[in-house]
C-alpha cells in the first residue's frame, strides 16, 4: 500500500504500469484518475487545493488500510496533489489490485468516495468572477452511505 500527497504532477501511465507490474497473483487492477474540470459557464482558471501535512497523509493511510482489509486487496495506491492546478490537470489517482474484479472495483469506488467527501483537503476555485471555496455536495455525502 502506498499513499502519496504531493504538489508536483504525476505520470499516470508510469504509476499505473508500476502498480500492476509483476502482479501475477492478482486477477484485477482498477485505476481511476480525477482531473480539474472546467465547469463551462462558471469557468475556472485555477483550482487550489490545501491540506495539513502529516494529518492528511495519516487520514489517507487509514482509509487505504481499511480498504485493504475490507476487500482483501493485494495492494492499493492513492496519489493526491495539492497546490494550484489548471483545468485538465490531474488531481488524484487511485489504484487497487485484488484477486477478483468486484473487490478491486468496489475498493476503488470506496476510496474515491472518501477522497471526494472526507479526505482533509480544501479546494478553492479561482476564476474570472473571483475566488470561492468549493462546498461539500449532498450527492457526495450520500455516496458514502452505501459503504
Amino acid at each position: 500500500m502506498r499513499v502519496v500527497v504531493q504538489e508536483a504532477p504525476f505520470d499516470f501511465g508510469a504509476e499505473a504500469a508500476g502498480f500492476a507490474a509483476g502482479r501475477t497473483d492478482m486477477g484485477a487492477v482498477v485505476t481511476f484518475t480525477g482531473v480539474v474540470r472546467d465547469t463551462g459557464q462558471d469557468a475556472i482558471d485555477v483550482m487550489e487545493i490545501e491540506h495539513y501535512p502529516g494529518m492528511t497523509e495519516k487520514a489517507l493511510e487509514a482509509i487505504a488500510a481499511e480498504a485493504m482489509a475490507r476487500w482483501s486487496l493485494g495492494d492499493a495506491l492513492v496519489i493526491h496533489r495539492f497546490g494550484r492546478m489548471a483545468p485538465g490537470e490531474q488531481i488524484m489517482m487511485v489504484a487497487t489490485a485484488a484477486r477478483h474484479r468486484k473487490d478491486a472495483f468496489e475498493a476503488a469506488e470506496y476510496l474515491m468516495d472518501y477522497l471526494k467527501s472526507r479526505a482533509p483537503f480544501w479546494k478553492k476555485e479561482h476564476g474570472r468572477d473571483g475566488t470561492s471555496w468549493v462546498a461539500a455536495k449532498d450527492e457526495d455525502e450520500e455516496a458514502l452511505t452505501r459503504w
